[in-house]
């Protein structure tokens, strides 16, 4: 069967594709440059001969998912491989858009790409929303810092002991005045725009509230257990479930789903030389941000609050019992590390790759809750 099959490598970009084909024994050639669009990629597919014969990879990037989903209708099995992962030659200094389709097509005939896990539509519409929702909190964040830093700098400062971004602080805010027009007018562009980023986040997360309810079953499980975790309310747990979609399938062990967050050390030895460095950083950044602002929740005592206690109603109990687990380790990894004078950077680093592994473990009990038959 492989003596029959045919690779393709795509090197996509927004209006072209480039593409060269690598036979199972023979040799590889370009086939040229195609417009990227659906009926030119319906034509093309279809001169190439029988479908299931094909085997197409292209690298992800900017373009996302579409080629991959119009291929798949098509009946042609498609990889989106990890532009970071490619082989390439030491020395080789001409980079083309031909070039990159002949060693796609090369690479993908002998195995050497790594495939990126690739969404169903759903949960790309989901991963969307949630993301907005994270751009929308940095801008409101600038938002904040440029109003803040004007106040600083024209000296208006707010009374001592109020808290920034409370209610009495928005009240004080908006008694400052001052006597040139033209910073008034700074100040009320600076507090319309705060204002507005507030509006947009919370236009967002209304949304994400009503998404969510759509969801399939599993991941509705997966948000509703992630939220047992300290540190994980809903938002945080809509992005994890969103960015990590089905982790049974995905992470067949705690530790895999450490490496894609990218908490691992970097490690350079060789022969009697042993090098260890920062965390990889490799894998989802978005994920990793997450984990890491969670971890920051097990400075503190273990302990139930109202609000977890809000978030426990209707979680399994087995759940529970790991998320309490996971209150009592993290905290004694992080007394651990405090009392022996590591960074807190550091610290918040091992902790975050530890809690990792709670919610490899409750999203996998969650799923597989989800496969169990109804007794009758």
């Amino acid at each position: 069967m492989r003596e029959k099959l045919r690779f393709l490598g795509m090197d996509v970009h927004a209006e072209t594709i480039a593409v060269a084909i690598a036979e199972a024994n023979g040799e590889v050639r370009s086939l040229g440059t195609i417009a990227n669009r659906e009926d030119s990629i319906r034509k093309f597919i279809r001169k190439l001969g029988t479908a299931e014969q094909l085997r197409a990879c292209y690298e992800a990037g900017p373009t996302g998912f579409v080629l991959y989903w119009q291929l798949t209708q098509l009946g042609v099995d498609c990889a989106v491989v990890a532009p970071t992962l490619v082989p390439k030659k030491p020395g080789d200094r001409v980079k083309t858009d031909r070039r990159d389709a002949l060693k796609l097509a090369r690479s993908h005939r002998s195995g050497d790409l790594t495939a990126v896990w690739v969404p169903d539509e759903d949960s790309e519409a989901l991963r969307d929303l949630v993301r907005q929702r994270e751009a929308a909190k940095q801008d409101q964040l600038r938002a904040r810092h440029r109003l803040t830093k004007f106040l600083l700098r024209t000296g208006q400062r707010p009374p001592l002991g109020l808290k920034a971004w409370t209610e009495r602080y928005m009240r004080w805010l908006a008694q400052v005045r001052y006597t040139q027009p033209a910073q008034e007018v700074t100040r009320l562009d600076c507090m319309n725009e705060v204002e507005h980023m507030s509006a947009r986040v919370k236009r967002l997360e209304e949304a994400i509230l009503e998404v969510v309810k759509l969801a399939p079953q599993p991941m509705q499980d997966v948000i509703r257990g992630l939220q047992a975790l300290r540190g994980v309310a809903h938002i945080s747990a809509v992005t994890i479930a969103s960015e990590l979609g089905n982790i049974s399938s995905r992470f067949q062990s705690a530790r895999k789903l450490m490496g894609y967050c990218g908490v691992f050390p970097s490690e350079d030895s060789s022969g009697n030389r042993v090098r260890r460095g920062g965390i990889t950083k490799a894998g989802n950044a978005h994920l990793r941000r997450i984990v890491v602002e969670s971890a920051w929740c097990y400075r503190h005592l273990p302990r139930v609050g109202e609000k977890l206690r809000k978030r426990h109603e209707g979680v399994p109990p087995a759940i529970i019992e790991i998320a309490w687990k996971a209150q009592n380790r993290l905290h004694k990894r992080y007394m651990r590390l405090s009392m022996a004078g590591k960074d807190q950077r550091k610290i918040m680093t091992a902790v975050a790759r530890e809690l990792l592994g709670f919610i490899w473990a409750i999203a996998i009990k969650a799923e597989a809750s989800c496969r169990q038959p109804i007794a009758a």
